[in-house]
């Protein structure tokens, strides 16, 4: 299983819905609850792409990016 809590894209930790998210997989990987971790890595990652301009990368697959 692949540890996801220090990743962190740059310039958005002022972000009210970034932190949110963050603290929502924090507390679903806290809970043992990889399914809502998930799930709120994909919601972070598609508010990135649409609040801040930010192509996501899958992190063990950087080579299958979000599609533009």
């Amino acid at each position: 299983m692949t540890d996801h809590s220090t990743a962190e894209p740059s310039g958005t930790t002022e972000c009210r819905e970034c932190q949110e998210l963050d603290l929502a997989e924090a507390v679903a990987r806290g809970e043992r609850d990889e399914s809502r971790a998930t799930d709120c890595r994909v919601l972070r990652r598609r508010h990135l792409a649409a609040e801040h301009g930010e192509r996501g990368e899958h992190p063990e697959h950087p080579e299958h990016g979000e599609p533009t």
